[in-house]
């Protein structure tokens, strides 16, 4: 039996990251996936085809919506989506291959196949022929990631009724698709069909759109999508969905109690999703798993069993492929007997509709909950030089800061490039960074982030230059 230091279950953007930090330290290092392919949920089904394809059907929407205004005319412009799912899936080629070579100059040892605890040290990988290999491991570091949720009652058949999954693998444009879910990733697939023509509606049980969020960015977003053709049903409760042929029908009571009907030709359901643990023999090993299915962690990532942690999706905490990454280097290095330290409060959460949405640290809403004293800075993109130049005038930053110290307690965004312009706001709040300190910073003209530092000036006694 072959044996290692670490072991890591799942190759996901926490795992594989764990496995690389773990070799670096000079750990006998294995990775164990059960698909054929390494980088999880992530790399083949989520973050990276995602936004492949918004990237692509971003240039469609362009050419047919404002490229004329910036003197550029195309005749007889027509979508090959049969190409546009090519390259999104070249693109997770790549990045594959990019995995397996990053395992490879590490010297980390791959085993492909599904991977579960027959005791503490010991783990056997099922493959895909039914081959059983055992290997024991002084550690086990388990980032298994997630897998897309349901609603009681609601079957996922994967051709009309779809997740996310099926959504990225369309043969074609829906003509209608409604989509179960206002949160992160049914407005962004939402947006890849309806920027290529197709008509969306969202059904979400709350009063807004992605609530985990600040409530002045969902209302933002709201506008933006409507913008695009979408139409949303808040307050929406979904009863059922049925098919027939290629017609799906999906019920819903509103908040009056009415009973609303839609039709389409697909249904994207996106509520959420759930930690992926099924049939790891965590009862062999003895690790323990919350109500919600969730594998129970102390503040260094480690189980209730000694030697044998936990990362990611199954874990609490926002389901975010970077939180998953931190969280594999921290891991690491507490195995390796050094002090890593992660702060959950600054790590940013994204939303690649277009405009972007992304925020990092305290919203308002939790401010006003903790009953801290703090002032608002606001500035909106249609004053900025480079979002007139780009034609992306819509949307603004927003900084909160503490109201006696100054300190940057929150930063939301939602605009042009906010997916990158979030960066420098982690990096402000991670310093401690006062609103003054980047007010007067000098910023690049014209960039988008000149609206993060007007926005610091804002907060700093109204003393924006530009509004």
């Amino acid at each position: 039996m072959e044996k290692f230091d670490v072991t890591i279950i799942g190759s996901g953007p926490g795992g594989y990251v764990a496995a690389i930090r773990c070799a670096q330290l000079g750990m006998k290092t294995a990775i164990i996936e059960r698909y054929n392919t390494l980088g999880g949920t992530c790399l083949n089904v989520g973050c990276i085809p995602s936004k492949a394809l918004l990237d692509s059907s971003e240039h469609y929407y362009n050419a047919t919506h404002s490229f004329t205004e910036h003197g550029i005319e195309i005749k007889d412009l027509k979508i090959n989506f049969k190409q546009m799912i090519k390259r999104k899936g070249d693109v997770v080629k790549q990045t594959s291959d990019g995995i397996n070579f990053l395992m490879k100059k590490n010297k980390i040892t791959v085993f492909n196949g599904h991977g579960s605890f027959v005791n503490k040290n010991t783990i056997e990988v099922t493959g895909a022929d039914g081959k059983k290999t055992q290997i024991e491991s002084v550690k086990t570091i388990i980032a298994t990631g997630s897998k897309p949720a349901s609603l009681p009652g609601i079957e996922i058949d994967k051709k009309r009724i779809i997740s996310s999954t099926e959504a990225l693998e369309l043969t074609e444009i829906p003509k209608h698709m409604v989509i179960i879910g206002g949160g992160v990733i049914g407005l962004e697939l939402g947006s890849v069909y309806a920027r290529l023509g197709s008509k969306i509606s969202v059904l979400e049980f709350t009063g807004g759109i992605i609530s985990t969020m600040d409530t002045a960015l969902g209302k933002e977003l709201l506008k933006s999508l409507k913008k695009l053709g979408f139409e949303f049903y808040l307050n929406h409760k979904v009863t059922g969905v049925t098919t027939k042929g290629k017609e799906v029908t999906v019920t819903a009571d509103n908040a009056k109690g009415e009973k609303v009907e839609l039709k389409g030709d697909y249904c994207l359901v996106s509520v959420g999703r759930k930690p992926y643990t099924d049939n790891l023999g965590l009862d062999k090993a003895g690790v323990k798993i919350d109500n919600r299915g969730k594998i129970e962690t102390d503040g260094h990532l480690q189980t209730n069993v000694q030697g044998i942690y936990a990362i990611g999706d199954v874990i609490k905490g926002a389901m975010l492929a970077h939180k998953a990454e931190d969280e594999g280097t921290f891991v690491a290095e507490i195995i390796a007997g050094q002090k890593p330290h992660i702060d959950y409060n600054l790590i940013p959460g994204v939303v690649y509709t277009w405009p972007e949405v992304a925020a990092v640290g305290f919203t308002e809403e939790q401010l006003k909950e903790q009953g801290k004293k703090y002032k608002a800075g606001n500035f909106p993109f249609k004053a900025s030089g480079r979002a007139r130049a780009s034609m992306d005038t819509d949307g603004f930053v927003k900084v909160l800061a503490d109201e006696a110290t100054d300190e940057i307690l929150g930063v939301h965004i939602i605009g042009p490039r906010a997916a990158d312009m979030i960066a420098e706001a982690v990096v402000a709040m991670e310093y401690r960074a006062s609103a003054e300190d980047i007010s007067r910073m000098s910023h690049a003209h014209p960039t988008y982030t000149e609206a993060f530092k007007e926005a610091c000036l804002d907060a700093t006694g109204k003393r924006a230059l530009h509004i």
